[in-house]
This record gives structure tokens, C-alpha cells and sequence, in this order.
């Protein structure tokens, strides 16, 4: 078959494309490359003429996996620090995130569709080699530095649960590989249904906490609007960035522009077009949720902690042995510590997810799965045994926070490439963006630079 020609599509008994068939136009599309995740690639079918509400639910369930690392135990350390320390004067920077992430993911979802490429496979397209191995490199980094907040979270609920040492709880970790093998292994929808259960679980905690909490929300509802004494207060700007990288993940994009490609439906443009709607719709809906959930941690810190004298409670230990006290309820405590855990598993789920997409998108490595996931779950798990090894583990909290700045400052390698793609009119064709969205796409992005810049020159003058 000559290169040009595309091969016939074999059908499956509904109609569409078969996933086997999917790949082999992929093959011949991008000869060099195989699209992200062969094993779930065009898995998911979707009716040409299914309804509204059941193309809604057929398109469900990538945003909630990019939803999770924008509720990962990071954000509990920035969150928890920000609430009970200033109050709800954080809660703008909340806000402010969520609407960011909200715009960046459309951009991501956008491109896996219109293109049929990650951010990962359109870098080491578009740059040099040397370019897109720095790329792939600071990539590394931010899912290590998310992973470990994951695994230092995933620990400490462990240990607040059922008394098991930190290190003991960080190598216990380990098990999330078999973890995802045993759910891939059956399908990516129930790897979606398995994080959505967790993302309720987590929900359900909080709202409970918050009922019994009683904010001032008209306070909370001030708390939205962003005041200039954000800028001017170094350690109110430091969680603010704390809080902007814990939300933003730079690795969500490379994750959430590959799994949109899970979904099989006609690559017409009518057909792209619908989809890139729905993902928006159902990435949108999903950080609506993130929203509420970093809110009300936020909420928690000010409404338990702040407004009773305890400014300093931004460790999750301390936190979980107060909160019953102050509260009154016997199960504020448990609950609290029960999210965490069901937090800190789907990070760690989605984390291997993104780990596997980068590798295979940047360097065109194909591992077997478990060794792929081995690797990159080895990499989280290594620093933060050493962290408690060297340091104790009175650091951790610290630890997480730099660790959601360290997070901040890797995000424009990853946005910088995104808006650029996605404004190309020889990359995207008719999905390309539109003037309003770019000139916005920049703004976001040069007031991301802007504050990393502020904060290194606030940290150096001491």
C-alpha cells in the first residue's frame, strides 16, 4: 500500500470503526509513532446517531481523570496552609486557578482531537531533538514532583487510619501498579467509573466536614475577589503560587490531550468538531467539581482553624487530630483522613497514566505495561523514602507545598507549547484557535511567568 492511500476502515457489528482498524490508520497516518495508549485507543465507541444525553455520557470520564490531579493531597498542604493562616482571602486564587485550568484543558482536548496527537507526540514533532528531550525532562520532574505529593499523601492517610509507619506507607504505594494493570486490564471505562467512585467518595467527605464547619459565607463569597495584598504579602504569595501549581497541573495537559483519544467516533471534521464540544463539556463539568472540593478545603482551614486562633494548622496530621475537637463530631476526623486516601490513590492512577503518555510521546519507548508502570511509579516512591529517611517527617508538609511551587514553575514548558499548537493554522487547519482565544491563551500565560518571576525575586530578596 503506497503511503498516501489510507486503508479500509474494518467495521464493527454497530457501524463504527474497530479499534484494530483505528490503529492501522494511525499506522499509516504517523508512520514513526502509534497514537497514545495503544491498548485503549479508539476503545469507546460512540453512535453517529445517539442522543444528546448519551453521547454526554458516552464522552464522560476523561475530564474526571484530568480532575484528579486538580484535587491531589498537594492541594491539601497549599489549601489547608492558605485557609488557616489568611482566612478565605485565598479562596480568589482558587477561583482564579480553576477558571485557568478550565480554558487550558479545552485547549489540550482540542488538540488530541483535531490532530490525533498529544502535546507529548506534537513536541517532539514540531522541536528539535535536543528541545524535546529538555521538554520531556522538565516533564519528568513535574510528574515526580506531583507524584510525590501523592505517595507523601497516600502515606500519611495510611498512617492516620491504621497507624502504619510513613515509610512503611510510602513503599506500600508500590501496589498502585498492580492497581492500574488489574483495571486496564479490563477496559479504560472502568478505570473512569473506578475514579469517579473515588472523586464522590472525597466529595461526600467534605461536604460533611463543611456542614458541620458553619463558614461565614459571606466572608467565603468576599473571599472570591482578588485584592492587591495577595501581591504584596510575600507568604500570602508564596501559597498563592503554592495553590496555582497544585491546581494547574503542567502533566494534565499531556495526559488529557491522549485520552480524549480513547473515544471512537467518526474522524469527519462535522464528527471532530462535536467531540472537541463534549470533551470541553465534560472537562468543564469535571473541574467544576475540583473547584469544590479545593473551596472547601480552603473553607475547612479558615472556618475550623483560622477563625478560632489556630493561623498555623497547615499540616494534614495536625488537622486530622483537631478537627474533631473542634468540630464536635466524632467521625470529622476519620472522614477527613478517608479522603485523603481516596485522593491520593486516583492522583497516583492518573500520574502512571501520564508517566506512560510523556515516555511514549517524547521518546517513542513502548514498555510492557508493568515494567512502564514500574518505572514511573519507582520515581515517586524513591525521593519521598529518602525525604523521610533524611528529614524526618515533621518536613512532609514543607515538602508538599515546595513541592506545588516546584510544580508552578514547570507549567509554562507545557502551556508555551500548547497555545502555540493550538493557534497554528498549519498544525490545527479549521479547529485552529480564534484571535479572542489566543490573545487570552497569552495573557494566561505570560501572568503565569509573572508570578514565578515575582515570587523568585520576593525569595531572593528575602
Amino acid at each position: 500500500m503506497a503511503a498516501s492511500e489510507t486503508p479500509v476502515a474494518e467495521k464493527t457489528a454497530s457501524g463504527a470503526p474497530s479499534p484494530q482498524a483505528d490503529l492501522s490508520i494511525a499506522k499509516t497516518r504517523h508512520a514513526s509513532n502509534l497514537p497514545s495508549l495503544p491498548e485503549a485507543y479508539r476503545t469507546i465507541p460512540i453512535r453517529a446517531g445517539a442522543s444528546f444525553l448519551r453521547k454526554l455520557l458516552a464522552f464522560a470520564g476523561p475530564g474526571y481523570l484530568v480532575a484528579v490531579g486538580y484535587m491531589d493531597p498537594g492541594n491539601w498542604a497549599t489549601d489547608l496552609g492558605g485557609g488557616s493562616k489568611f482566612g478565605y482571602a485565598l479562596l480568589s486564587v482558587v477561583a482564579i486557578s480553576n477558571l485557568i485550568a478550565v480554558f487550558l484543558q479545552a485547549l489540550s482536548a482540542k488538540l488530541g482531537i483535531a490532530t490525533g496527537r498529544d502535546l507529548a507526540q506534537a513536541c517532539k514533532e514540531h522541536y528539535s531533538r535536543r528541545t524535546g528531550i529538555f521538554l520531556w525532562v522538565v516533564c519528568e520532574l513535574a510528574i515526580a514532583a506531583c507524584d510525590l505529593a501523592e505517595v507523601l499523601g497516600s502515606a500519611v492517610a495510611l498512617k492516620l487510619l491504621f497507624g502504619l509507619p510513613l515509610l512503611a506507607g510510602v513503599l506500600l504505594t508500590a501496589l498502585d501498579v498492580l492497581l492500574v494493570l488489574a483495571l486496564q486490564g479490563r477496559g479504560f471505562r472502568l478505570i473512569e467509573a473506578f475514579v469517579i467512585t473515588l472523586i464522590a467518595t472525597v466529595a461526600g467527605c467534605f461536604a460533611y466536614e463543611i456542614f458541620f464547619a458553619h463558614p461565614l459565607w459571606m466572608e467565603a463569597a468576599r473571599g472570591l475577589v482578588p485584592t492587591l495584598e495577595i501581591l504584596r504579602n510575600r507568604e500570602m504569595l508564596y501559597i498563592a503560587i503554592g495553590i496555582l501549581g497544585a491546581t494547574v497541573m503542567p502533566h494534565n495537559l499531556y495526559l488529557h490531550s491522549s485520552i480524549v483519544q480513547t473515544r471512537s467516533y467518526d474522524l469527519g471534521s462535522a464528527s471532530k468538531r462535536e467531540a472537541i464540544r463534549f470533551a470541553t463539556l465534560d472537562s468543564t463539568l469535571a473541574l467544576g467539581f475540583a473547584f469544590f472540593i479545593n473551596a472547601a478545603i480552603l473553607i475547612l482551614g479558615a472556618a475550623a482553624f483560622h477563625f478560632r486562633g489556630m493561623t498555623g494548622v497547615a499540616d494534614i496530621s495536625d488537622a486530622y487530630k483537631l478537627l474533631s475537637p473542634v468540630l464536635g463530631v466524632s467521625l470529622a476526623s476519620t472522614l477527613f483522613a478517608l479522603a485523603l486516601l481516596a485522593s491520593g490513590q486516583n492522583s497516583t492512577l492518573t500520574g502512571t497514566l501520564a508517566g506512560q503518555i510523556v515516555m511514549e510521546g517524547f521518546l517513542d519507548i513502548r514498555m510492557k505495561p508493568w515494567l512502564r508502570r514500574l518505572v514511573t511509579r519507582s520515581l515517586a516512591i524513591l525521593p519521598a523514602a529518602l525525604v523521610i529517611g533524611i528529614m524526618g517527617e515533621g518536613k512532609l508538609t514543607a515538602l508538599l507545598i515546595f513541592s506545588q511551587v516546584v510544580l508552578s514553575f514547570q507549567l509554562p514548558f507545557a502551556v508555551i507549547p500548547l497555545v502555540k499548537f493550538t493557534s497554528d493554522l498549519a498544525t490545527m487547519g479549521e479547529f485552529v484557535n480564534s484571535r479572542l482565544t489566543t490573545v487570552v491563551a497569552w495573557l494566561i500565560t505570560a501572568a503565569i511567568l509573572g508570578f514565578n518571576a515575582e515570587l523568585l525575586v520576593m525569595i531572593f530578596r528575602g
